[in-house]
């Protein structure tokens, strides 16, 4: 008597969707106290008078009167940088002295002349591009100085956003919208909560946890929608958060980072006196494992929902095939976290190397061990939410229905090999009364002919196959 699964992964069953309704309250079970947990600390430590923590002299980031206007470039002359301020000895390089007309501030409509480096002529500066000045009246004569601060780049940064935003709903729809909802979102908790709270002081630990967790209850299901699946992988990512925030914290600590390795954190720490730069770094390494835990995390339960729906999987091996997709995605993620920190500060690993320090002086420095801990961390938390959100994952899906026993899993039939064709005179002719008109076949093959036919002349001939009428 045959044997046949006739159950498959959706849930058109009473007793099935119940016992799936209970494995999704077993997570929400999980899920509800850090809900709750996420926004009392978001509410407790919401930062309210944070101008009183800034340092009111800027005079060490911008000289008092110092204003940014815009102007148009009308004219760009190529000079040699052969005595120009940051040249040296014998520079052959070419600067620009350009023709600038404002279109900001006093001298609206004035053109001045302003000198730029090498650097700045050669990324290509042309006729009709708009750059930011510094004006810097002096109070001696009255003049007023301007010279060359930086590019105008909304235009390109507003093109790619935008060109961006129209793919992504082209392409992933309804869902697509939804994800570029989650990063406003995101963007707003980090502008509004996030980097407030680190300047009045807060724990950067609690702050980190906090405003991730509440980001990714929002953007996963925003951008997922509120199902099982989502559930399962909104437990991976706060599980490896929890991980990676617990290390972050133990080795920022362990390994001495200070959180300055550069100028720009001299003049943070300036700014902000309540700001312990190493609480930047513990944050840092919470923030950069949040994107990469939350892409891991959902396609590790969307592989597991995909493998169900063949059916006929043992628990175990929905995990074990399932975890295969994730070691090949737990590789490539590492790939990418470790090319993009090397990215990040190529421009500093290429300094390094033409003074030639040592590869070991050179990764224990302040700032790299910083990115090494950064990328460390994050790795670690990514390769142990992986297993978990799997395992989740299969049990969510599993929930409730009647998966085979190993001696029910039959398997699969290995096609026959296909005999090779015989020839029609080796096989013996069954016997049988012709038809009026038709020489029998047994006495035809073994030569013996009719009155009337023509008895073959060669022994080719006689063992030579019959030919049918569509082969003449």
């Amino acid at each position: 008597m045959a044997h046949s699964h006739s159950h498959s992964t959706r849930s058109d069953d009473p007793e099935i969707r119940r016992l799936e309704q209970r494995a999704l309250g077993l997570m929400m079970s999980f899920l509800v106290p850090i809900a709750v947990l996420t926004v009392t600390a978001l509410v407790w430590l919401w930062p309210h008078d944070v101008t009183s923590h800034i340092k009111n002299d800027t005079s060490s980031v911008m000289v008092p009167g110092v204003t940014m206007p815009k102007a148009h470039v009308t004219m760009v002359n190529e000079v040699s940088c052969e005595g120009t301020t940051g040249s040296i000895a014998n520079d052959t390089r070419a600067c620009a002295n350009l023709h600038v007309q404002l279109t900001e501030g006093p001298e609206t409509g004035q053109t001045y002349e302003v000198m730029v480096t090498a650097a700045i002529y050669a990324s290509g500066i042309d006729p009709g591009d708009t750059v930011k000045l510094y004006r810097m009246p002096s109070p001696q004569d009255g003049t007023t100085v301007y010279q060359f601060a930086d590019f105008e780049r909304s235009a390109p940064l507003i093109f790619f956003s935008v060109l961006l935003a129209v793919l992504v709903v082209l392409v992933a729809r309804w869902r697509g919208f939804a994800s570029l909802l989650g990063l406003v979102f995101a963007a707003v908790v980090m502008w509004k909560f996030l980097f407030p709270a680190l300047i009045v002081g807060h724990n950067p630990t609690i702050v980190g946890l906090a405003a991730s967790s509440a980001i990714m209850f929002v953007v996963l299901y925003t951008a997922h929608g509120f199902s099982t699946r989502t559930t399962t992988a909104l437990v991976g990512t706060l599980f490896g958060l929890m991980i990676t925030a617990a290390l972050g914290f133990w080795a920022t600590k362990w390994a001495h980072l200070t959180g300055v390795s550069s100028e720009d954190d001299y003049l943070l720490a300036s700014s902000a006196p309540n700001l312990p730069l190493q609480s930047v770094v513990i944050c840092g390494v919470i923030i950069a494992g949040l994107g990469v835990l939350n892409d891991v995390t959902i396609t590790q339960a969307s592989a597991v929902w995909e493998l169900a729906e063949g059916g006929g999987r043992r628990r175990k091996d929905l995990f074990l095939g399932a975890m295969r997709i994730g070691r090949d995605h737990i590789a490539s993620t590492v790939y990418t976290m470790a090319f993009a920190t090397a990215g990040a500060i190529l421009s500093v690993l290429l300094l390094l190397s033409i003074y030639q320090r040592p590869l070991g002086e050179v990764l224990t420095s302040e700032m790299f061990a910083a990115e090494l801990v950064r990328t460390l961390v994050g790795s670690i938390g990514l390769a142990l939410a992986v297993p978990v959100t799997t395992g989740i994952a299969v049990a969510a899906v599993t929930a409730g229905r009647p998966l085979p026993r190993r001696d029910q899993i039959m398997p699969q039939k290995q096609p026959e090999a296909r005999q090779p064709e015989q020839p029609a005179l080796l096989t013996p002719a069954r016997a049988s009364k012709p038809e009026r008109g038709v020489d029998h076949p047994t006495l035809t093959n073994m030569g013996i002919v009719r009155p009337g036919r023509a008895r073959p002349s060669t022994e080719q001939d006689l063992f030579k196959r019959p030919q049918g009428p569509d082969e003449v």
